[in-house]
């Protein structure tokens, strides 16, 4: 059984900055696409950000390019959010997925893995 669990989240003013941290632990980990999507209150979960097996390639929405990068230490069985230049819309809930169909999925039906979240706010 997978399990994912997410930390890092909390209150940050505009402009700051804050990295999530996602452990994995009961499954091959290192083998799997991994990704962040994140829920604001009211709203659809939507993709963030993917990255691949090895680390080698990432994929990041419109939204957030340059300002947040995905990463990943397969030897801690981890991967992170590192956002930066945080803005007040970026508030959600940001959940980690696990063991994407494709090498860096996009959508919610890509993963079979999710965490229980961490809530992000970014106030004015």
């Amino acid at each position: 059984q997978v399990q994912l669990v997410e930390s890092g989240g909390g209150l940050v003013q505009a402009g700051g900055s804050l990295r999530l941290s996602c452990a994995a632990s009961g499954g091959t980990f290192s083998a799997s696409g991994m990704g962040w999507f994140r829920q604001a209150p009211g709203k659809e979960r939507e993709f963030v950000a993917a990255i691949n097996w090895s680390g080698s390639a990432t994929s990041h929405t419109d939204s957030v390019k340059g300002r947040f990068a995905v990463s990943r230490d397969n030897a801690k069985n981890t991967v992170y959010l590192q956002m930066n230049s945080l803005k007040p819309e970026d508030t959600a809930v940001y959940y980690c997925a696990a063991a994407s169909r494709r090498p860096l999925g996009t959508v919610f039906g890509d993963y079979a893995y999710w965490g229980q979240g961490t809530h992000v706010t970014v106030s004015a």
